[in-house]
């Protein structure tokens, strides 16, 4: 099993991933709120996408723009479905919070995410169950994006519910 750990402040705009003290890969989006990142695990590049109120989230190849792999999320089902390379796998919101998340390869956990912080810094770890490969990249980068996507949900929420009581 592999460690990997991630960073990213809340109202910031790069998210960075790290094994132990290397970093090895991230995510920076052109402000808080954009639809698009772009993002590098091992040296290899991507862009993400997401269309408005984060129905569909997309991967692509950053060299040829060819889709990798799309998500749709469901704020209120924790599961989704990606196809990458042929390969169904499934991505499991696992608690209210998204502070545990996870990637599954015919019923067992290849990929899990859990996050350890959430008002000024969040944080956490990806555990690897398998070993790294193109389609595994492409699943940790899903897998934060989505879950970025959720926090930014939930502050604009937040915000929404703010000035509805104000």
């Amino acid at each position: 099993m592999d460690k990997l750990q991630w960073t990213k402040q809340v109202f910031g705009s790069k998210l960075e991933i790290r094994r132990g003290s290397e970093l090895i890969g991230n995510i920076r989006w052109e402000n808080m709120f954009s639809s698009k990142a772009q993002a590098m695990i091992n040296g290899r590049l991507f862009a993400l996408n997401r269309e408005f109120f984060l129905s569909k989230l997309e991967i692509y190849d950053a060299n040829d723009q060819s889709l990798l792999g799309m998500v749709m999320v469901n704020l209120f089902n924790p599961r989704t479905d990606v196809i990458v390379n042929g390969k169904r796998f499934e991505l499991e919101i696992q608690n209210f919070w998204q502070s545990r998340w996870s990637w599954k390869f015919n019923g067992a956990e290849i990929i899990t995410y859990t996050s350890s912080e959430f008002l000024s810094k969040d944080k956490g770890e990806i555990e690897l169950y398998t070993t790294l490969s193109e389609e595994v990249e492409v699943l940790i980068l899903l897998g934060l994006f989505v879950r970025n996507q959720f926090v930014l949900f939930m502050l604009l929420l937040l915000l929404v519910i703010v000035l509805v009581i104000a």
